[in-house]
């Protein structure tokens, strides 16, 4: 018997953020502070298109590198809001996606895409305008073999992405939380955003220093140095 070339999870639970306004206001920083820098993915990936701000459930994808049919297997099963996350080992042989599947994504209401590989028809995508998150450009075309999995966990550095976890990114970068630490990421968030906003509110009335920042070079310790006195020339005679 043939070994199937992909492996798809029909279906999993998307998990509402509706309980918790704050996620849809706060930054990717703020939520890469919430979460200690655990969900934080450490690729260096750009917008390519779309707005700046993207957030959505996990839906991940591995293919193989330079092959692109798991992901156009994805869309047996994306669901509105949905956003295509796919793995392809960071290759850059050539493009693994253009505007035509995110034509399709946008069809079926998906929020958006993010690969560690390359992407092309950037005219194309721009005018779709779903977001696009990718580690780069290339004309070449992808081949359709697999192998690959959709639904399934994979790993974007050392993030390790389920599907239905919590996905946000702008051009600050990209952070993952997992529907278990919604409530505690929640309550973080909050704090933060508070705290935030003292800050802000600091600078625009002109503050020239942080807050208890005598205090925190005192508990480092600061040796100051006296300037360093020129020697005297002679003048001539």
């Amino acid at each position: 018997m043939t070994t199937p070339a992909l492996s798809i999870l029909k279906d999993w639970p998307r998990f509402s953020i509706q309980p918790y306004p704050v996620f849809l206001q706060a930054s990717s920083n703020q939520f890469s502070d919430a979460t200690g820098g655990s969900g934080t993915l450490k690729h260096s990936l750009h917008r390519y298109s779309g707005g700046a701000r993207l957030i959505g459930s996990a839906l991940p994808v591995w293919t193989a590198p330079g092959d692109n049919l798991a992901p156009y297997a994805a869309l047996k099963v994306v669901q509105p809001g949905d956003i295509l996350v796919v793995a392809s080992a960071s290759y850059t042989g050539c493009a693994l996606l253009g505007d035509h599947i995110m034509g399709l994504l946008n069809n079926a209401k998906a929020a958006g895409m993010i690969t560690d590989g390359l992407v092309r028809d950037l005219e194309g995508l721009r005018n779709i305008n779903l977001p696009v998150y990718a580690a780069g450009t290339s004309p070449l075309v992808p081949t359709k073999h697999g192998p690959g999995t959709v639904g399934l966990p994979i790993t974007l550095g050392s993030v390790v992405i389920h599907p239905g976890d919590l996905v946000i990114a702008d051009d600050d970068g990209i952070v993952i939380v997992p529907p278990a630490e919604f409530a505690r990421v929640s309550d973080k968030l909050i704090a933060l955003r508070e705290q935030d906003a003292m800050l802000e509110q600091r600078v625009r009335s002109g503050a020239t220093e942080p807050p208890d920042f005598e205090q925190l070079l005192e508990r480092v310790g600061v040796r100051w140095l006296a300037p360093v006195t020129p020697p005297k020339t002679r003048s001539s005679e």
